[in-house]
């Protein structure tokens, strides 16, 4: 079981990009407190939350993108996780609460162009570059959420 922690937590009145917040309640349809602009591509329930990695923001830093976390509209920046198990199907348990499950990799947008130096979010584009991209995930049981939360990919 690989395991980790809630590096950020991050929501928006809309748009990115978003914020870091200290601890928010994971509903059905996401996080309280955050919101989404585009309704047709983004939020319902089995696009409640997006997550990325930390360490994926940290190397694509390392390639000169400015991006950061909250940057790419990611509400949950994980650390200290396997992000190749970070896949359609995978059920993760945040903190001591929540459950979710990941529905599938999410397609980058135009909005999150300023997080990278040639303006190509493609960078992030699981097609292109497989194990790079958010994932979108589904409730399975909400709950409160902290910064440092433990999160462990369940078996």
């Amino acid at each position: 079981m690989t395991s980790g922690r809630i590096f950020q937590i991050n929501a928006s009145r809309g748009g990115v990009p978003k914020h870091a917040v200290i601890a928010a309640n994971v509903a059905p349809l996401g996080l309280e407190g955050d919101a989404q602009l585009d309704l047709v591509h983004h939020g319902g329930p089995d696009r409640a939350l997006c997550l990325y990695s930390l360490e994926r923001i940290v190397a694509l830093q390392g390639e000169g993108h400015p991006i950061y976390p909250g940057a790419a509209g990611e509400n949950l920046t994980l650390s200290g996780v396997d992000w190749d198990e970070v896949a359609p199907g995978a059920r993760i348990r945040l903190g001591d609460e929540a459950l979710i499950e990941v529905t599938r990799y999410t397609e980058p947008c135009s909005n999150i162009k300023f997080a990278f130096q040639d303006g190509n979010s493609n960078r992030m584009h699981q097609a292109k570059h497989p194990g790079w991209s958010r994932v979108y995930a589904r409730v399975l049981q909400p709950g409160r959420v902290r910064i440092g939360d433990p999160v462990a990919i369940e078996p």
